[in-house]
């Protein structure tokens, strides 16, 4: 099982920013693409954003393309979400994951377990 934690998520107005940050626990599967995911209230879970290993390969939501930026820090076993130009209908919870595979994250598969994940609420 794959152990990640989501953190940085909040309230912001429309047009704000917000950074998420998705921490592995340990070194299992450290070498792991990741991505990110979202699920609104009533809503099914969907793909926002993956990155490869060592950042060479990206992939985002066509929702999202031109405000979300993913990346990652190795050494700190983080991958990052920068979030501009929010929106309303990006209010969700965000959970990031796991697989061997950048195309499988997209493909909105992950080979983690979902945990709590953090809220991002924007306000109109």
């Amino acid at each position: 099982q794959v152990q990640l934690v989501e953190s940085g998520g909040g309230s912001v107005q429309a047009g704000g920013s917000l950074r998420l940050s998705c921490a592995a626990s340990g070194r299992t599967f450290s070498n792991w693409a990741k991505g990110w995911f979202r699920q609104a209230p009533g809503k099914e879970r969907e793909f926002v954003a993956a990155i490869s290993y060592l950042g060479g390969v990206t992939y985002y939501a066509d929702s999202v393309k031109g405000r979300f930026a993913i990346s990652r820090d190795n050494t700190k076993n983080t991958v990052y979400l920068q979030m501009n130009s929010l929106k309303p209908e990006d209010t969700a919870v965000y959970y990031c994951n796991a697989h061997l595979q950048t195309q499988n994250l997209r493909d909105m598969n992950g080979l983690g377990s979902w945990g709590q994940g953090t809220q991002v609420t924007v306000s109109s």
